[in-house]
């Protein structure tokens, strides 16, 4: 049995430069560690529509359940804090698993302000094409004002602060995209916002998968 100390990649975590400007931010290419990063791709829990799915209303594996535990601990909240300068100490946490984008994903935003740090881990084996890649952009005028790229290969992973320019997107993707997404917010009140969102969101498209359908076309 794998020990869940030994999913994250700690010392890349710990030596990742955060950039300043335009706004915080940090890219780390192998966030998990080599030898565990095909075992949690490969138990990725399977989300059949698109949309974020709170983490806890999926099935998944002990494998993934004890990566998710590592990613929501204490001493990840600590390095992110330190790395960010933010007191996060008792903030709420909310996790969310996504497993399809469409057309209707990728357009141009920036994280809600009761969002404080925003953390994305991508799962996908390999990717072969230009569109999807998530871009930081200096502004939400066009996708090709970018000034970093990130390609959603598993282990790569983007954490930002969110701030009133934190500008980020991605060109049309129809398919198959696994990522999960981690906010550490500003309130008890704002976790109960979000989560109560996902999860309603998540049961309706249990209930009535045909109202939200993932396309079909390019997954693999």
């Amino acid at each position: 049995m794998i020990n869940s100390t030994t999913f994250l990649n700690w010392d890349a975590l710990k030596e990742a430069a955060v950039q300043q400007e335009p706004f915080p931010f940090a890219v780390i290419p192998n966030l998990i560690q080599q030898p565990v990063l095909n075992s949690l791709v490969e138990s990725f829990p399977t989300i059949k529509n698109r949309g974020s799915i709170p983490s806890e209303s999926v099935k998944s594996e002990s494998i993934f359940q004890n990566f998710l535990s590592e990613l929501k601990g204490p001493a990840f909240r600590q390095v992110i804090a330190e790395k960010f300068e933010l007191d996060l100490k008792d903030k709420p946490t909310l996790l969310t698993l996504r497993g399809y984008t469409t057309e209707r994903d990728g357009h141009i935003h920036t994280d809600s302000k009761d969002k404080l740090i925003t953390v994305l881990l991508y799962m996908n084996p390999t990717w072969d094409t230009p569109e999807g890649k998530l871009r930081l952009l200096n502004s939400k005028q066009s996708l090709n004002d970018y000034f970093a790229e990130i390609s959603p290969l598993a282990g790569s992973c983007l954490i930002f602060k969110v701030t009133p320019n934190c500008w980020h997107g991605h060109s049309t993707f129809i398919g198959k995209r696994l990522s999960l997404q981690l906010n550490y917010l500003s309130s008890e009140a704002a976790f109960a916002k979000h989560h109560h969102h996902h999860r309603f969101s998540a049961t309706l498209k249990r209930l009535f998968p045909k109202l939200f359908p993932a396309k079909e076309e390019n997954y693999y």
